[in-house]
């Protein structure tokens, strides 16, 4: 599975956006923001329009995950940058609509988009 991508977190961006903070191909990013802070690799593309990132869910945090500059602490998940927006309409019922699970407590996936900064990190990543 390592060798299908990239190994690890990746946030897609476009060309332009990489160009003013000197990011490259598949060098180490941090996004963060004041829910938390994700590290992964850069993946720079034309696909991508200015001033939009893009970050897949769903993928294994434990598998090449430094610690990062902003925190000191390992660098996050998928969901660290993202913040729950309960929705009380899917609170009705107590059927298995709600849902436990770590870093996540509500009802639907409802958080989706957020501010972030992303910046270029040293390339010397301690795990």
């Amino acid at each position: 599975m390592l060798a299908l991508f990239r190994g690890g977190p990746v946030i897609w961006m476009s060309t332009a956006d990489a160009e003013r903070i000197g990011v490259k191909d598949n060098e180490w990013i941090e996004a963060y923001n004041r829910n938390g802070v994700v590290v992964a690799r850069a993946v720079v593309t034309h696909r991508m329009p200015d001033g939009t990132v893009y970050m897949y869910h769903a993928k294994d945090r434990t598998v090449n995950v430094p610690k990062t500059e902003v925190s000191g602490r390992r660098g996050g998940i998928h969901n660290s940058l993202t913040r729950l927006l309960v929705k009380p309409t899917h609170l009705a019922g107590g059927y298995a609509q709600f849902t436990y699970a770590f870093n996540y407590y509500g009802p639907t996936g409802n958080q989706r988009d957020e501010v972030t900064v992303i910046r270029r990190r040293s390339q010397n990543v301690e795990y």
